[in-house]
């Protein structure tokens, strides 16, 4: 996925939001103006003689004081959800332009790069898969299961480098030949931007990968 895309997508995700959102309140503000209408058009043209029973004009005066209040508690709440938002926004700002560590895809432009592997702990094997953005498998090597690193140079089995583009690794695990499953692989990448979406904080990646911030597990400078 490119950075325009992810872009694009979520400015449309966020633009159904707000427009959900901001359908959803007129809703509710027009059926409050309506109650209001229609009582007022009751109360002004009842029959003297036969006047609307109190209790019943007293559950309705009820039923206007609860919509009101829903209304303005919608109105809260929303205020109250913009400001936290915002205020969270403004302090993972500061995030922009350093590096975060995730199991997010790792965008390769040539350059090689450190991989953190999460091996099982049963496993006495294991082995780093390589995959294109298109899922393809394109390289396999084994690991040293004592290393708490792994550097990927990018280039295959005949020292010829691999296409820049996406690329998503994991790993392999066995114990006495037995497959184990696989457990996935973290890296650092800069940050390129933070944005809100539906509430959450998306951060992207240099090469447009989106990550929810609650999937970094450690930054650095």
């Amino acid at each position: 996925m490119t950075a325009i895309d992810t872009n694009t997508a979520m400015s449309s995700a966020l633009a159904m939001r707000q427009t959900n959102e901001s359908t959803g309140q007129a809703t509710l503000n027009s059926d409050f103006q309506t109650f209001l209408e229609m009582l007022t058009v009751q109360a002004t043209n009842q029959d003297p003689l036969n006047p609307m029973d109190s209790s019943e004009y007293a559950s309705q005066l009820a039923s206007f004081s609860s919509v009101e209040q829903q209304v303005k508690t919608n109105d809260l709440l929303a205020a109250l959800g913009e400001q936290l938002g915002a205020s969270t926004l403004s302090q993972l700002s500061s995030w922009v332009g350093m590096e975060a560590r995730s199991t997010a895809p790792v965008t390769f432009d040539g350059t090689p790069q450190t991989l953190h592997p999460l091996l099982a702990t049963q496993a006495d094997e294991a082995y780093l898969v390589v995959y294109d953005e298109n899922g393809n498998e394109v390289q396999r090597q084994q690991v040293d299961l004592d290393a708490e690193s792994v550097e990927w140079a990018g280039v295959d089995d005949s020292g010829a480098p691999f296409a820049d583009g996406t690329y998503r690794f994991e790993i392999e695990n066995f114990a006495n030949g037995d497959s184990l499953g696989t457990s996935p692989v973290e890296s650092y990448q800069r940050i390129e931007e933070a944005q809100m979406l539906d509430g959450q904080i998306v951060l992207i990646l240099e090469g447009g990968q989106p990550i929810f911030s609650s999937n970094v597990v450690a930054i650095r400078e």
